[in-house]
């Protein structure tokens, strides 16, 4: 059992908190016994576990390393106000060969971590199978990672500057916009990236250059326009399921 803080794998497993680490080695964490298996469970490649003595038997088998902490040291790397007893360090996959293949996200300077992990959980939901973050939250942060609920680990993920992104879109590129056609009559192509904006300002000029239509949920009561993980909810569900 580890009982330092300053053992070195307790170290590098707080490091990982930020996002300069995260990038620096490659790796991300997620908590939790249900998050942990199902990133097993899903093929993430899963390079270490730490956990307190009650969870060892259960998840000793998911990777190579696996660690017993002492609470009070476990307490030190988790996020959780009520740490959960399992957390795991994960591989991030490659981005370099990632394109757009059938239905994709662009997701155009959304800031909110929990709101980019909601999206890839809608995405993940809805068949969307490449999620592209230009300018935005990193989706490998705990806070996105929670809110994915494990959508992080069935979709495919690129980051970067803008305009090296769109290069990355093979497909037609639908921008969501306040302005745009209603989405219940608006015809779309099989494939397909949708494009979502950031939260206050919406898409980009240069993603608008790009889109080839725009289109809007329709509101009722005087409402102008929800929340960005809703609304990319709303719009994937109806362009996904327009033609079935």
């Amino acid at each position: 059992m580890i009982i330092s803080r300053q053992n070195g794998f307790v170290k590098h497993i707080r490091s990982l908190k930020e996002k300069k680490y995260r990038d620096l080695y490659g790796e991300y964490v997620v908590e939790g016994i249900k998050l942990t298996m199902d990133a097993a469970l899903s093929g993430a490649d899963v390079i270490a576990v730490a956990t307190v003595s009650e969870y060892y038997e259960r998840v000793k088998g998911v990777a190579k390393k696996c660690e017993i902490l002492s609470e009070d040291v476990f307490k030190s790397v988790s996020d959780e106000v009520t740490p959960q007893g399992v957390i795991a360090v994960i591989k991030k996959p490659a981005e370099s060969d990632t394109v757009s293949q059938g239905k994709s996200l662009f997701l155009d300077g959304v800031s909110d971590p929990a709101n980019v992990g909601a999206i890839i959980r809608s995405a993940a939901a809805f068949g969307f199978n490449t999620v592209f973050i230009a300018s935005g939250a990193d989706p490998y942060s705990g806070k996105s990672v929670r809110a994915s609920m494990g959508g992080i680990f069935r979709v495919k993920i690129a980051t970067g500057e803008r305009n090296a992104l769109i290069g990355k879109v093979k497909v037609p590129i639908i921008c969501a916009d306040m302005g745009g056609e209603d989405l219940k009559r608006a015809e779309v192509p099989e494939k397909f990236c949708l494009a979502i904006g950031n939260e206050a300002h919406g898409v980009s000029e240069e993603i608008r250059k790009c889109a080839v239509k725009t289109v809007a949920i329709p509101m009722q009561n005087g409402m102008e326009s929800l929340n960005a993980a809703v609304s990319a909810g709303i719009i994937m569900y109806g362009l996904t399921y327009k033609n079935k």
